[in-house]
């Protein structure tokens, strides 16, 4: 649409010109002249999407209008035009041809206008005419190309920044399924085994059984706290009052106490100088012993369990050591194990797990605090 207009005003201006020079030796402009006139200006409304063609169109129509009489210096703007779009969209030998011809005919048109006195004068018009149109057109073609590749940086940048949204929230599900797994194989262990001994001394024992049934539902409702916990953070937006918080380190002592009465008896012990952990690596000790812990359920009952949490100056460390049957790592609690992993790596930290020499099954895991609040 802009190329348009342009060539509709250099017609207009080119024939204005016309009208209005009149110069001795040359043909008046007439109704001829208008037609040649936007012969060599109509291409113009195309120059950016065909640059040599429209300029070889301007140059031939010029040489054309120059052909009868007329004055040359009306129509020679159009040139000097067709050598900037071409010097803008093109590559340096095509413009370097198109920058001779265009001085040729600057040149010619110069030193035959009969408004400048010496032809010296003439040709250095001539010759910085066509570097300026050869210039700018360089330069906007240069803008041009370096818009470009902004705007190709710039989607890349969008796609990148989509990427990492992507994968933000596959890691988010992942994490996701790694809190489901932990809430609900704990708890679920433990109701099974306290389901069972409630069956085995329901009619021998109905103290027993109660007490069981009790912890059942004490389990049960801790689980369905912690997976609508869950939930409401998943709702995003969405307020809810029956938020719970993400269990820490101030819920270490009740895992214990609902683990021994699955039949594990539990020592929790801490040493160090206590201190606020962030969220986060709170969230990540809780979660590596509840998992330790339901596998000793799972895997080694009856048993005892220790579990140590010591601070230290930049970590802090946790070890939870049983006297069961070492062998059960090798029995199938590989994907708890993974992600126990998983989490000690999310927040900088190792853990290390297997037999221990005096029989038994230890995990230990390191967690650096300087890293805490990352992932926190």
């Amino acid at each position: 649409m802009g190329d348009a207009v342009l060539a509709v005003f250099m017609i207009a201006f080119t024939i204005e010109a016309g009208f209005a020079v009149g110069l001795p030796g040359f043909r008046p402009f007439d109704s001829t002249g208008v037609l040649l006139s936007v012969l060599v200006n109509a291409p113009l409304a195309v120059r950016r999407r065909a640059p040599l063609t429209v300029f070889v169109l301007v140059l031939a129509g010029w040489a054309g209008y120059l052909l009868p009489g007329y004055w040359p210096g009306v129509s020679a703007l159009a040139l000097l035009l067709g050598l900037y779009t071409v010097a803008a969209y093109r590559s340096l030998p095509v413009t370097a041809l198109c920058a001779a011809a265009t001085l040729a005919g600057e040149t010619y048109s110069a030193c035959h206008a009969q408004l400048i006195g010496s032809v010296w004068t003439a040709v250095f018009q001539s010759v910085l005419l066509t570097g300026v149109a050869w210039g700018f057109g360089a330069n906007a073609g240069r803008l041009a190309q370096r818009n470009g590749q902004l705007r190709m940086l710039t989607e890349q940048l969008r796609r990148e920044q989509e990427d990492r949204a992507r994968r933000a929230v596959t890691e988010e599900r992942v994490r996701t399924a790694r809190e489901l797994h932990d809430v609900v194989a704990h708890h679920m262990s433990v109701i099974a085994v306290q389901a069972e001994m409630a069956r085995y001394v329901f009619e021998s024992d109905p103290a027993a059984s109660r007490t069981a049934l009790d912890v059942i539902g004490r389990t049960g409702s801790e689980g369905l706290d912690e997976l609508r916990r869950m939930l409401t953070v998943l709702r995003s937006g969405e307020d809810d009052d029956t938020y719970v918080p993400a269990p820490g380190l101030e819920g270490l002592k009740e895992l214990a106490a609902r683990v021994g009465a699955a039949g594990v008896h539990v020592e929790v012990s801490v040493r160090g100088t206590v201190r606020s952990l962030p969220d986060g690596v709170g969230l990540c000790v809780y979660r590596v012993v509840q998992e330790a812990l339901t596998n000793v359920v799972k895997h080694a009952r009856p048993a005892r369990a220790w579990v140590s949490l010591t601070y230290g100056a930049e970590d802090v460390t946790v070890r939870i050591a049983d006297d069961g049957r070492s062998e059960r790592f090798h029995e199938g609690a590989g994907h708890g194990m993974i992600g126990m992993r998983e989490r000690a790596e999310l927040y900088g930290g190792t853990l290390l797990a297997g037999a221990s020499a005096e029989g038994g099954f230890v995990v230990t895991l390191v967690l650096p605090l300087a890293a805490g609040g990352v992932g926190s």
